[in-house]
């Protein structure tokens, strides 16, 4: 298994800090991190899978070099991750680089830095142990009740499956009973939007009612401190914007609503509350550290429901780059931390640019 006493060596013996390339797989969130290390006058490199490279030759500001390969994780290959570290380069991984490379390759055939850690990221999928539940539970954070099986329902839940065709989407549906559960998944699985070995490993939420906010926070090694970055929230198909049309029409038109995010819009929490979202990145923070070592370096979000009793609610944990390039114009708190908003990309660009000129890059690679 490749950790920091791994990687270290190599950054040590092979890399010059003064020359370190980001690095990103050309998906999910790859114009964000380049954007932020352009702003951080830091190198890019991107790596594309081939036909999937359009956007990142028509912002032509934002790679320095663009690597193209028949698929993604081609990147594993010997020669590749060879030249990636003659560039000096550090990988930032976000959704596509876990999906595509796989948590296995990741933890121990990818021999290129990573920013962040690398053995945290698989805490994130809801069926490994030691998940995001876990740590969680461990933070001394509350999310929702997790019904073991179809049977135990009582009362509105989600359904967390994956959609049988493109696994990288999500089909997940809303149910109000044990009844209700079984008449809407076998409508889907009679749709093939899923697999009925996808729902029997499934997980089933209890449905939490309250306001959505993914609260944003970023870890660093360097000082120590968990900042709160900002919040957005994900514009999804065909939930946004089915939810406008009246009910009446929407109970007339029978569609089934979906989850596929394409979109995200920003948001605000009231002054308030920001006690609580401190202390949830905070405790977040603490239990990482002790169950994953070295803990979180770096972003993470806390996918979170606002009760009417003002109580938090974590639904979803996102253990990378979470995917929120609105909030680089938008968020008023990295305003109040820096004097300016930025995005994930140029705060994971401003700790490299920290760590080199601190001589501590092996503290925050793995």
């Amino acid at each position: 298994m490749i950790g920091p006493q791994q990687i270290a060596p190599v950054i040590d013996r092979y890399y010059n800090p003064k020359d370190v390339t980001i690095g990103t797989i050309g998906s999910h969130s790859a114009l964000e991190v380049m954007d932020g290390a352009k702003d951080e006058g830091m190198k890019t490199i991107c790596i594309c899978q081939k036909g999937r490279d359009l956007p990142y030759r028509r912002f032509k500001r934002l790679a320095d070099e663009i690597i193209i390969l028949d698929k993604f994780s081609d990147i594993l290959n010997r020669e590749n991750q060879e030249k990636l570290r003659d560039r000096n380069c550090i990988m930032v991984a976000h959704r596509a680089f876990t999906a595509y490379l796989g948590y296995d390759n990741i933890e121990n055939n990818f021999k290129v830095p990573v920013f962040g850690n690398r053995l945290l990221l698989r805490a994130e999928e809801r069926t490994a142990p030691r998940n995001q539940y876990y740590l969680i539970e461990k933070a001394g954070l509350r999310h929702p009740r997790i019904y073991r099986k179809p049977s135990d329902i009582a009362g509105p839940a989600m359904v967390k499956v994956q959609e049988a065709k493109r696994k990288l989407e999500r089909a997940f549906f809303i149910v109000t009973s044990y009844e209700d559960y079984k008449k809407k998944a076998k409508q889907k699985i009679e749709q093939g939007a899923v697999s009925k070995q996808d729902l029997e490993n499934a997980v089933i939420e209890e449905y939490v009612l309250g306001t959505y906010f993914n609260l944003n926070f970023f870890h660093s090694p360097l000082t120590g401190e968990t900042e709160f970055l900002g919040i957005e929230r994900r514009l999804q198909t065909n939930l946004h914007d089915f939810v406008s049309i009246p009910a009446k029409q929407q109970i007339e038109m029978d569609i089934q609503t979906q989850n596929i995010e394409v979109g995200h819009t920003p948001a605000s929490i009231r002054e308030s509350l920001l006690e609580k979202v401190f202390e949830m990145g905070d405790k977040f923070a603490v239990a990482a550290r002790k169950e994953y070592p070295p803990g979180i370096i770096g972003p993470i979000s806390l996918q979170s429901v606002v009760t009417t009793d003002l109580d938090f609610v974590v639904y979803d944990v996102s253990l990378r780059v979470p995917g929120n390039p609105i909030m680089a114009t938008t968020s008023p708190y990295t305003k109040y931390y820096y004097g300016h908003t930025m995005g994930v990309g140029r705060r994971i660009a401003m700790e490299i640019k920290n760590a080199v000129a601190q001589r501590k890059l092996r503290d925050i690679v793995t």
